[in-house]
This record gives structure tokens, sequence and C-alpha cells, in this order.
């Protein structure tokens, strides 16, 4: 008896192990901080509105706070890569684009930011990894000057213009979360209402995130 369980226990298929999904980003994609718990990030979100849906994955949230897409390219080869995702989110730009008090440049150029985009996205599809884009959340319209006495958005907004062309070039799917916002704020959301400090999103700007994101992720993972 012991030995025709054991015959149907190796003759049972196992089940399919869970499409990973990987995170790469900043703080916002890190997401926990005051106000934001990790069940409260897009990253946990994501993955439960995946479930709910039937999608058998696992979502692993890469975000380093204060990252910036040159670290994000060093880190590829032992952080990243080793997960062997099937999907790789890719969100960057606010901390590239910053200007810091007392400097009046970039913290990288914004030609500098999209060759590091470009060389992430060749890594990851060299492994036969999916990547999609994203841009990053719109500041509010209260934050602070930078360096250079401007609001935060005027840099950053170059910045991701450089991630849609990139998109356009790889063609690859891009979840334009700056667009999403800034036409929220032209309809009357005041954007402080979905981010803890006009930068990082709360609970509510995290659904946000989640929302535009789930169904372009979706719809890569359908076809299997």
């Amino acid at each position: 008896m012991f030995l025709t369980a054991l015959l149907l226990g190796l003759l049972t298929p196992l089940a399919d192990p869970p499409d990973r999904i990987v995170l790469l980003g900043d703080s916002i994609t890190k997401g926990v901080r005051a106000g934001v718990t990790a069940e409260q990030t897009f990253g946990a979100l994501l993955q439960q509105d995946l479930r709910t849906a039937g999608l058998n994955v696992e979502v692993l949230n890469q975000g380093i706070g204060g990252e910036r897409t040159d670290q994000a390219l060093k880190r590829l080869p032992q952080d990243i890569l080793p997960l062997r995702p099937a999907i790789v989110v890719v969100m960057y730009g606010t901390n590239d684009s910053y200007v810091d008090i007392g400097q009046s440049q970039t913290r990288i150029s914004a030609q500098q930011f999209e060759d590091n985009l470009q060389a992430i996205i060749q890594s990851l599809r060299s492994q036969q990894i999916k990547v999609v884009l994203m841009t990053e959340p719109r500041w509010g319209k209260t934050a602070n000057p930078n360096g250079a006495a401007e609001h935060p958005n005027v840099k950053l907004e170059q910045f991701l213009e450089r991630t849609r062309s990139v998109a356009r070039q790889q063609q690859l799917p891009l979840v334009d979360h700056f667009q999403h916002w800034t036409i929220a704020e032209q309809q009357g959301t005041d954007l402080g209402t979905w981010t803890t400090d006009q930068c990082h999103p709360n609970p509510a700007g995290h659904r946000e995130l989640a929302d535009q994101l789930t169904p372009v992720i979706q719809k890569l993972l359908q076809p299997r």
C-alpha cells in the first residue's frame, strides 16, 4: 500500500511554479514608509489583483530608496537576474532628474538616464525576460523647489519623455503614471491626497499605480 501511494505521488503532475514578476525602482516602488504598510504598496496590490483574476504569480518588490538607473544597472547581475523573473517592471526618474540643494544640475544627465534604461532593457532581454517600463508619478503642486529653484516636475517630465521614447523604440509596454496623475490634477484632484509628502504615494496613490499596471501585466500573462 505504501508502494502504491508512492507511485501515485510520483505520477501526479507537479503544479506549475508561479510566474515571477520583479519590480525594479526607487522608494516609490519600495513603497513602505510612514503611513504605508507593505500590504498597501502597489506591488502587493498587483499580486493580490492578479491572483484574484486567477493568475499564478509571485511579485517581488526590489525597490531601493534613492536609487537611480545607473545604480540599478550595476545590481542587475547579482540581485535581479538570479531571481529568474518572467517579467521585470522598471520605474525610475525621480532621483535621476532631481537637482539637489546647492547644485545646479540633475544628479545624472537625461542622456545618461536614457542610456541606462537601454542597457537595463538589453540585459533583461538577453535572459528572455519581458520588460514593462513605467513613468514615475507626478509631484504634487506644493512640492518644495529643487536646487535650481524650480518645481521638481520640470526636470522630471524631461527625463520621463526619454522613458516614453525608449518604450517606443523598443516596442515595450509603457504604463504612463505621470500622464495619468497629470490628467487627474487637471481634472481637479489634489495630488497631495494621493501622496504622503507631495512625492511618495500614500495608500490611495498606490491603489492608482496598481490599477494602471495590473491590466498591462495581465495581458502579458494571459497567452500562457
